[in-house]
């Protein structure tokens, strides 16, 4: 049996899913990535890595850390998933433009703050 994915992981795939959307889209402006079908599909999978990381944290650590909106983030997967064909290109631009740094912020802080063995430990005792 496979061991589960930890919280500190999934902040990981957080961060490397923000990463890689920074990259892509620095410097680009709207009329670009949407004009790129390919591009921005992969901007809308990384977006969903985000929320799908998000909503596989646990409930202990999701309560922990409210500061983090992590339900809206995961709620932008769910709506991205199960209703593709009504992903709006301006919502997934706002979200690079206003979410994307605050969150990659958040994490990066929970992630060099966070004492991961103790949590860990703790976490699994609960």
């Amino acid at each position: 049996m496979r061991e589960p994915i930890r919280d500190k992981h999934r902040l990981l795939h957080i961060q490397d899913a923000i990463n890689t959307i920074l990259e892509r889209t620095e410097g680009m402006t709207y009329d670009a990535l949407v004009s790129d079908k390919i591009q921005f599909g992969g901007i809308v999978y990384y977006t969903m890595i985000i929320g799908e990381a998000s909503y596989k944290l646990s409930r202990e650590f999701v309560k922990t850390f409210p500061e983090v909106e992590w339900d809206v983030i995961a709620n932008m997967r769910h709506h991205i998933v199960h209703g593709y064909y009504q992903v709006n290109p301006k919502d997934i631009w706002d979200v690079i433009q206003h979410d994307i740094q605050p969150l990659k912020e958040q994490v990066e802080d929970l992630l060099s703050t966070i004492d991961w063995d103790e949590w860990e430990k703790k976490k699994f005792e609960m």
